[in-house]
């Protein structure tokens, strides 16, 4: 018995590289991330902008535009956020 379950998990180790997950360009994976460094970027960019208007040395006309497209960066968040919420809670509402 304990020759058998040394062959499987030499088996298993021996098949495991090729079950993993190969990172892949172009696929959903690197579009998240992209997604998530362009939104990080958006707030950055407003953070900094406020802190030069607080200190006088940016435009307001800019720093309304910048507070508008965060707050839209910011709900498009959310809104994805509550779909995959939903999409998980229907997935544990399937019967088994």
């Amino acid at each position: 018995m304990e020759m058998l379950s040394s062959i499987a998990a030499q088996q298993y180790t021996a098949t495991r590289p090729a079950t993993a997950p190969k990172p892949e360009e172009g696929g959903a994976g690197s579009a998240f991330g992209t997604l998530a460094k362009d939104f990080m970027q958006t707030l950055q960019n407003s953070e900094n902008l406020s802190q030069a208007a607080m200190t006088g040395g940016a435009d307001p006309h800019a720093l309304v535009q910048a507070l508008a497209q965060t707050e839209l960066a910011v709900e498009t968040a959310v809104s994805v956020r509550n779909k995959v919420v939903e999409a998980y809670q229907e997935i544990l509402r399937m019967p088994v």
